[in-house]
């Protein structure tokens, strides 16, 4: 329980791993804000999980990519929970386009989620951690410095977000704010079904040094790692859980 009595907002974390790092924050004593763009009945399971096993959450509707919704994200987690002591920014968007198929459309609306939520957050939550400090972990990507080809728009994204957190880290220090990164590899989730990735997953297997994609298992316990005193000593750090593909 090496989080009891802290309060986390885990972006993005109706499914996949957000839904792990939820429910693993929950596991080590959190109290924990769900947050959902879109998808209710998945966050409202999530919740439903947390509290059989005895934590706390609530399930909070907002797009991270508009600034009102998520002012409001942080009102309600106030409103319920009275703190804040751990910010999870892991909404996020893969959207695959070679160079020659980048749209307007394309460009902006990653950015808009993955870089530019993930700014809204922070600063909304600079409003409410206290002087005691607290943590600040980002989902990045393997893929901010692996860049393979058809995805140039989502890794120039992570790569952003890697910068981010290597300069949030040095701003917010001062405040007892760490700020890391954690960057998965491939990890098998509900999106990347979706997005027809998983037909990938035996080449990068084949390319791992363990022998396997991940789950979203693999990733919410360095999160938890990187939310907890135990990394007191680490900030500005991208820490890779790739299975050994770099």
């Amino acid at each position: 329980m090496k989080l009891s009595g802290k309060v986390a907002v885990v972006t993005g974390a109706s499914k996949g791993i957000g839904a792990a790092i939820a429910k693993k924050l929950a596991a080590e004593g959190a109290a924990v804000v769900v947050n959902y763009a879109t998808s209710r009945e998945g966050a409202d399971k999530v919740v439903q999980e947390i509290k059989a096993t005895g934590g706390q959450a609530i399930a909070v509707q907002a797009d991270v990519a508009k600034q009102a919704d998520v002012v409001r994200l942080f009102a309600e987690g106030q409103a319920a929970f009275g703190q804040l002591d751990i910010l999870v920014n892991n909404a996020g968007l893969y959207r695959g386009a070679p160079v020659g198929e980048i749209t307007e459309e394309n460009f902006h609306v990653h950015f808009n989620l993955n870089v530019l939520g993930l700014i809204f957050a922070t600063q909304e939550a600079l409003k409410y951690i206290g002087p005691e400090g607290g943590s600040i972990v980002n989902v990045s990507s393997v893929l901010s410095t692996l860049s393979s080809p058809g995805t140039p728009v989502y890794n120039a994204t992570k790569s952003a977000v890697d910068g981010l957190t290597r300069t949030f880290a040095k701003e917010l220090a001062a405040k007892k704010i760490r700020v890391n990164s954690v960057n998965p590899g491939l990890v098998e989730t509900e999106g990347i079904h979706a997005a027809g990735i998983i037909d990938y997953a035996a080449t990068v297997a084949a390319m791992t040094p363990l022998g396997r994609i991940g789950q979203p298992g693999d990733i919410a316990p360095v999160v938890a790692f990187l939310a907890s005193a135990d990394s007191g000593w680490i900030t500005g750090e991208c820490l890779y859980a790739t299975g050994g593909l770099r």
